[in-house]
C-alpha cells in the first residue's frame, strides 16, 4: 500500500484519500474514545452504537498509522484500545448480543493484530486487551455456535453463525490459541448451523453459481454473508489455510451469485437467476428476494482480489461489482470497509487453467460446469471415449461456464480449454460419465460372517456391520442376509457414495420383522440431521425424503403401498432430472416431479447407513435386507422389474 500510494497509482491512491478524509482517522481533538463498562445490543438500553463508532475509529487509526509510518495515529489507536479494555466488562442485551459479539469481536481483534507490532503499546495493554476479548466476546461466539441461544438449529441465518466463527477465528490469532483458531475452521467444515459451508451455500446451480442461504430474506443480509465470508477466508489464507478454495471455492459460487442478484443491467433489469425452493423454521422461499435490492455494500474487493488476482480464476459478476464500488469507503459498522487500499493487488499476468470440472448425469444429458480463467474470451467443451483423449470439441461457450450434452450412450470424458489472449489453457480436470446406468455400490449382504459387508462392484467400497448387526437367513434358506436388531444394527457404508451423482438408482431387498411407530430408516445417506437422502419405513407409510435443511424442507416421495412385515419386499427409488419414483416389488407405488434437491449437493457425506436414521430419536429398522444396489443413473421400468424378481 505505502509503495503504491507514494508512486499515485490508482486505484490505492484515491483509496488512500478516501482513509484520509473519511473523519474517523483524524486525530482530531473529537477522535478520543467513549469507553462503555456494559455495552447492550438488543432490548432496553442499548447503547452498541458507541462501541462501533470506537472500533471503526481505533480500526483506521491503526492503518492510517501502518501505511503512513506516523506514530501520532499509532499512539491514538492505543489509547482507544486501552481506554475500551481498561474499562469494558460485559456485552450483554437480548439475542442481538451474539452478533455483537461475532461482528465486533473480530473486528476489534483485527485492529488489536494490525497495533501488535508498535513498540509504543505497553505489553501489559496487549495483555488487557486479550483478556477482554477471551474473557468477554469468545464465551459468547463459543455458546452460540454450541446452543444457538435454545433455538432450533435453522432459526438463525447463516450471518450469525458466521460472525461467531469469523470472532472465534479472529480472537485466537490474536491471543495465540491455536484450539481457538481449530474450533472456527472445524465448525465453518463441519457444523450443523446454517453459517457452515454445507449450509450456508445450499444448492450449486450450473455454472457453479451458489444460492446463498439468506438470498431468498433480503440482500442487505446476503451481502453481509459475503463481508463475513471473504473476512473469515483471508484471516485463514494468512495463516496458510486454504478455505476460499474449500469444496470447490464454494464462496466463490456463492459471491458470484449474490453479486449477480445485485447488479443491474443499462436497462434496470438483474441476470435471470435460478433459485431452489428453500425452507427452514421461519419461511419458505421460492425465489430471490427484492428486499434491499440492489445492496451495494462494500465488500468486493476482498473476493475480486483474491479470486481473479491472485488465483487467476474468472469472477465476471464479482469483478463487475469490484469495479462499480471502486474504491470502497468505510465500513457500516457490520463490516470495517476500505477494502481498495487494503486488498488491491497488480493484476495477475495470466490467468489459470480451466479448474474445478463437475459432470452430472442429469435426465439422462451430462450436465458440466466449471471454473473459467481471467482474461478468457471463450471455452471449449471436449469429449473423448478414453480418459487420454484424443479430445475433440464440441462447441464452444461463453462465460456461462456451463454445457449440457447429449452424447449416444457410453462411457464420455470431458475437458476444458480456455482461449485467452495469450494463449490457449487446458484445464487440468477430466470428469468421465456414463450416460447407461453405471453400478457404482453392490453389497450382496450374503457374506454369512464377519464385520465386513464386501462390494461386488468393483470399486472397493466396502461397508462394515455395526451395533447389534449380525448375519441371519436369506430370502432363501441356503442364503445368508443382514439382520439388523431393531435397537442399534446397521451398516455403514462409505463416504461420499453419492457426490458425483444427480440421476440414480438405489434398490435392495427387506425383510421387515416388526412395523416401528417411528420412521425407522431403509437407508439414511448424509452428514447429519441437517442434510440427507433418505428412505423411511413407518407403521402404514413408505417415503423417500431428500433435504438440505432438516426435515422442513423435505421433498418426499409417498407409496401408495406401505411395507409389509414378515415377508421379502424388493424397494427401489429412481431418479430422473427433477423426477423421484419409489418403487415396491417392481412397481411405481410414488413419483414426485419436482424433486429439485440432487444428491450431489449433499457433498462427500460421511453417516451413510442402512437400518439408522440421522435422526438420533428415530428407531433403526428391525429385520434383514440383502443385495443393496447403488446405480449412478436411472433404471428403467424393465430393469426396476427385473432386479424385484
Amino acid at each position: 500500500m505505502r509503495t503504491k500510494i507514494a508512486e499515485g497509482a490508482a486505484p490505492w491512491a484515491n483509496a488512500w484519500d478516501v482513509l484520509k478524509h473519511s473523519g474517523h482517522s483524524s486525530l482530531n481533538t473529537d477522535t478520543w474514545p467513549n469507553p462503555l463498562a456494559v455495552v447492550i445490543r438488543g432490548g432496553d438500553g442499548q447503547n452498541f452504537g458507541t462501541m462501533i463508532k470506537d472500533m471503526q475509529r481505533a480500526y483506521q487509526l491503526a492503518l492510517r498509522w501502518k501505511v503512513s509510518e506516523d506514530d501520532a495515529y499509532a499512539d491514538r489507536a492505543v489509547a482507544f484500545l486501552d481506554a475500551w479494555s481498561g474499562k469494558m466488562t460485559t456485552l450483554t442485551g437480548n439475542a442481538d448480543r451474539f452478533l455483537a459479539a461475532g461482528i465486533y469481536g473480530y473486528q476489534w481483534a483485527n485492529v488489536v493484530e494490525l497495533m501488535r507490532s508498535y513498540s509504543g503499546w505497553s505489553p501489559e495493554g496487549i495483555e488487557r486487551f486479550q483478556k477482554l476479548l477471551l474473557n468477554v466476546f469468545y464465551p459468547l461466539s463459543h455458546d452460540f455456535l454450541i446452543k444457538h441461544n435454545g433455538a432450533d438449529i435453522t432459526n438463525y441465518w447463516a450471518n450469525w453463525d458466521l460472525c461467531n466463527i469469523n470472532a472465534i477465528m479472529a480472537i485466537g490469532i490474536c491471543c495465540d490459541r491455536r484450539d481457538l483458531y481449530d474450533e472456527a475452521v472445524s465448525y465453518y467444515k463441519n457444523g450443523r448451523g446454517n453459517g457452515a459451508a454445507a449450509h450456508n451455500v445450499y444448492v450449486i446451480h450450473p455454472g457453479l453459481l451458489g444460492q446463498w442461504q439468506e438470498s431468498g430474506r433480503d440482500q442487505g443480509h446476503a451481502t453481509l454473508g459475503m463481508s463475513l465470508c471473504g473476512a473469515l477466508c483471508e484471516m485463514a489464507w494468512s495463516q496458510g489455510d486454504d478455505l476460499y478454495g474449500y469444496w470447490n471455492n464454494r464462496l466463490l459460487s456463492a459471491a458470484e451469485y449474490v453479486a449477480a442478484s445485485n447488479l443491474q443491467d443499462a436497462n434496470g433489469n438483474y441476470a435471470d437467476l435460478p433459485y431452489a425452493r428453500y425452507s427452514n423454521v421461519l419461511a419458505t422461499s421460492t425465489a430471490i428476494s427484492w428486499a434491499g435490492r440492489p445492496h451495494l455494500r462494500r465488500c468486493w474487493e476482498l473476493l475480486y482480489n483474491h479470486y481473479v488476482n491472485r488465483k487467476g480464476l474468472s469472477a465476471p459478476f464479482v469483478t463487475a461489482m469490484a469495479e462499480k464500488l471502486r474504491p470502497e469507503t468505510r465500513g457500516t459498522g457490520d463490516d470495517p470497509g476500505m477494502g481498495t487500499l487494503t486488498f488491491s493487488r497488480e493484476p495477475i499476468a495470466a490467468g489459470a487453467p480451466p479448474s474445478g470440472l463437475t459432470a452430472y448425469l442429469v435426465n439422462g444429458q451430462v450436465l458440466l460446469s466449471w471454473w473459467g480463467t481471467a482474461y478468457a474470451t471463450a471455452y471449449e467443451v471436449q469429449r473423448a471415449s478414453t480418459a487420454t483423449g484424443p479430445f475433440t470439441t464440441i462447441t464452444s461457450v461463453g462465460e456461462a461456464r456451463t454445457y449440457t450434452d447429449a452424447p449416444s450412450s457410453g462411457i464420455w470424458h470431458y475437458r476444458i480449454v480456455a482461449l485467452t489472449p495469450s494463449g490457449r489453457l487446458t484445464g487440468v480436470d477430466v470428469r468421465s460419465v456414463s450416460t447407461t446406468p453405471r453400478l457404482k455400490l453392490h453389497l450382496p449382504l450374503n457374506d454369512g460372517s464377519g464385520a465386513i459387508a464386501a462390494d461386488q462392484s468393483g470399486n472397493g467400497l466396502h461397508a462394515h456391520l455395526a451395533g447389534g448387526a449380525s448375519w441371519g437367513v436369506g430370502r432363501t434358506p441356503s442364503s445368508s442376509a443382514i439382520s439388523l436388531d431393531g435397537d442399534s444394527g446397521h451398516v455403514v457404508m462409505p463416504t461420499g457414495i453419492m457426490e458425483d451423482m444427480a440421476d440414480f438408482t438405489i434398490a435392495v431387498w427387506v425383510h421387515r420383522q416388526t412395523a416401528a411407530v417411528g420412521n425407522a430408516r431403509v437407508f439414511d445417506i448424509g452428514s447429519s440431521d441437517i442434510a440427507y437422502l433418505a428412505l423411511l419405513a413407518s407403521a402404514g407409510t413408505l417415503r423417500c425424503a431428500s433435504t438440505g435443511t432438516t426435515w422442513r424442507g423435505e421433498e418426499n416421495v409417498t407409496s401408495s403401498v406401505s411395507l409389509s412385515t414378515g415377508q421379502w419386499v424388493h424397494l427401489a427409488v429412481t431418479r430422473l432430472g427433477n423426477t423421484v419414483t419409489l418403487y415396491v416389488n417392481g412397481l411405481a407405488t410414488g413419483t414426485h416431479t419436482d424433486a429439485q434437491f440432487a444428491p450431489h449437493q449433499l457433498g462427500a457425506t460421511t453417516q451413510n447407513w442402512l437400518g439408522r436414521a440421522q435422526y438420533s430419536a428415530d428407531p433403526y429398522f428391525d429385520g434383514r435386507m440383502q443385495d443393496f444396489r447403488l446405480y449412478s443413473g436411472a433404471l428403467s421400468v424393465a430393469q426396476i422389474a427385473a432386479l424385484a424378481q
